[in-house]
């Protein structure tokens, strides 16, 4: 019973609700690609549970107010269940309409047992963007 419920507070996102903000990271160049090096992003998460994730974004030079909604297909399939290294809690896939002219982007969203969020836009074609935020509180 005592692990049961370790795990679920473990892995409880509700508490991820609220504004987080902070500064691109990476230092390579295939990891800032399309935008500042200097970009900052503000994620406000409105609404959060294992299955769905909603919010609003903004990123310096990409997007302003831009609405978040999770991927149902995504969900639903083993991509809902995407990890990687640092195990985050959850992944969540969202596509982020852009105000640059250059068609939207593909927005992970990674939740991390630490209080942060780690953030990534993806974006092919004629104008492609690779950005890595570190998000916090």
């Amino acid at each position: 019973m005592v692990a049961l419920v370790s795990l679920v507070a473990c892995n409880d996102v509700r508490d991820f609700d609220g504004r987080w903000a902070g500064a691109r990271v990476g230092d390579t160049a295939p990891v800032r690609i399309g935008l500042a090096n200097d970009a900052s992003a503000t994620l406000t998460v409105t609404a959060l549970d294992r299955l769905v994730f909603r919010g609003t974004l903004d990123v310096e030079g990409l997007c302003t107010g831009a609405q978040l909604s999770t991927i149902p297909g995504a969900t639903a399939d083993r991509l809902g269940s995407l990890s990687f290294d640092g195990a985050p809690l959850r992944v969540y896939l969202s596509f982020v309409a852009t105000t640059d002219g250059g068609g939207d982007a593909m927005a992970f969203i990674a939740l991390f047992d630490d209080d942060r969020i780690e953030l990534r836009l993806v974006r092919g074609g004629p104008s492609p963007v690779y950005a890595i935020f570190a998000l916090t509180r």
